[in-house]
């Protein structure tokens, strides 16, 4: 995907990609059956599907905020047999005119390995800060499950794409909701994790939200559509079904996290069905 830029008030939005990758289709669309899920994505012979990576620089003027940074370049290579990556965020934030040292603000709606990778690169055998002068925001609970590596998603998180930044005191925890910078704030959303965190952007009387894994692309906005993936399944309903009832009538931006093809959109309500809105 290339670049995509538009202004939201006085704030300029860039979509920044990192590529795409291979997921498993049944995984991404849960319970809901195959022939339903193939009218919106067509899977291959393995029942796998393209996922973008999208991540959000936002340009205030004063500072710049990079919302998400994809997989990066730390899998092993059993894990990029997975999933194919292909690591092209550096090269769109550069294509957009910024440079990692750019960067004042990094943040993370969560710390699996797919919203998280380029935090941090390997640097002499060791994991740094790939924005040298960013302060990195995340949920503190979200950070101190992925510490437990739990049985049922362990494999979802890599510390290197986070501890390092902790220990160097360039990752700051956060407890709840928060204002990361004029105009720039986050809410918890639970339902993908119990701490994943919605990024709120604000300017001009108009808003913009990276909704993140709660609704991952466009092909999840019925509110029971709701990948294997998430740990809360029954929260994630509800937590949709909170996101529409501001979001729509505020008419709010919808960023989309994995979308390959629609980064971003405003929402109507169809005769109870949730779509993107007609321009």
């Amino acid at each position: 995907m290339k670049n995509q830029t538009r202004t939201l008030g006085d704030f300029e939005l860039t979509i920044l990609s990192d590529g795409f990758y291979i997921s498993d289709g049944g995984a991404f669309f849960g319970v809901v059956p195959k022939v339903l899920w193939q009218r919106k994505v067509k899977a291959d012979e393995q029942n796998r599907i393209f996922a973008g990576l999208n991540s959000v620089l936002v340009r205030t003027g004063k500072q710049n905020i990079l919302i998400e940074t994809g997989i990066g370049n730390k899998l092993s290579d059993k894990m990029k047999s997975f999933y194919e990556p292909k690591e092209e965020l550096l090269k769109n934030l550069h294509a957009a005119g910024a440079a990692p040292e750019d960067i004042d603000i990094v943040i993370n709606s969560h710390l699996h390995f797919d919203h998280c990778g380029w935090n941090t690169v390997y640097k002499d055998g060791r994991a740094v800060a790939t924005f040298p002068k960013a302060k990195y925001y995340v949920q503190e609970g979200e950070w101190k499950h992925a510490s437990l590596q739990l049985e049922r998603d362990r494999v979802s998180y890599m510390s290197d794409n986070y501890d390092p930044l902790i220990s160097s005191g360039q990752m700051q925890l956060l407890n709840g909701a928060a204002d990361v910078a004029p105009g720039i704030s986050v809410a918890v959303y639970p339902g993908h994790t119990r701490n994943l965190q919605a990024i709120f952007i604000r300017s001009g009387g108009q808003t913009a939200c990276y909704i993140s894994d709660l609704i991952p692309t466009s092909w999840h906005l019925d509110i029971t559509w709701v990948m294997a993936y998430d740990l809360f399944p029954l929260e994630t309903i509800e937590n949709r079904k909170k996101y529409y009832k501001e979001a729509l009538p505020q008419n709010w931006l919808t960023i989309f996290t994995h979308d390959p093809d629609i980064p971003w959109a405003y929402l109507e309500n169809l005769q109870g069905k949730i779509a993107i809105k007609s321009a």
